[in-house]
């Protein structure tokens, strides 16, 4: 009788690592505005993919091997939503900017492995912001290796065109149009503040016109 062929077993991608995204209110404030940022910056390219704590898987029938960046940005692959970031589903691309915030549980040998990886597969910058302290170095590929970046204050990404300098707070970063990395909720203010000076503008016509009138004067007709 002949034997069945052993059937081999499908490779699993898990989409979730177990992990939290962040250990406390600040680290998650860093990473949603780090990337909420950053994918506001590239609204209008379909060809630039922005993600926060999503799995990268960078070998294939390698499940093991796999890191979730707190924001990573792929240029060349389009935008869309993703279970993980499978690398050669991607052609072969692998995220060319990863940012990593620290927390108080982040340990030193766990930072280090992921610099080894990040090192290992490709990321052309990569950015470890404290936001206890407001601290913030970065790396750049040179010469096949991330190489320090010696002084981050007025540095310019490259890939990102994004800009680094001291604020009171610490290192921050800076829209290419000079406007700082905001929060939602001071975007929020920030729109409320438009909206009222244009309600304020508005009613200031509207006395204008109810004046020219008051002397016979057709304020569409000026």
């Amino acid at each position: 009788m002949p034997s069945t062929p052993a059937t081999t077993a499908p490779i699993v991608y898990p989409d979730s690592d177990g992990m939290p995204m962040a250990d406390n209110t600040k680290q998650f404030r860093a990473i949603v505005t780090i990337q909420g940022n950053l994918e506001a910056l590239f609204r209008e390219r379909s060809d630039v993919f922005v993600a926060g704590d999503l799995l990268w898987y960078p070998v294939e029938g390698r499940p093991d091997i796999r890191r979730a960046p707190d924001v990573m940005v792929v240029f060349g692959r389009p935008r869309g939503d993703r279970g993980s970031y499978r690398q050669w589903e991607e052609e072969g691309t692998a995220p060319q900017v990863v940012f990593e915030v620290l927390s108080p549980g982040n340990r030193l040998t766990e930072m280090a492995a992921r610099f080894e990886f990040y090192d290992t597969y490709g990321v052309e910058e990569y950015y470890l912001y404290d936001p206890d302290s407001g601290d913030m170095s970065g790396w750049q590929r040179r010469d096949g290796r991330l190489r320090f970046i010696p002084e981050l204050d007025r540095w310019i990404s490259p890939r990102l065109g994004v800009r680094f300098a001291r604020a009171a707070e610490g290192m921050w970063m800076y829209l290419p149009d000079g406007r700082p990395f905001l929060t939602f909720v001071e975007l929020q203010a920030q729109a409320e503040q438009e909206r009222q000076r244009a309600e304020q503008e508005r009613q200031r016509a509207e006395r204008l016109a109810a004046r020219l009138r008051e002397l016979g004067i057709d304020p569409d007709a000026v």
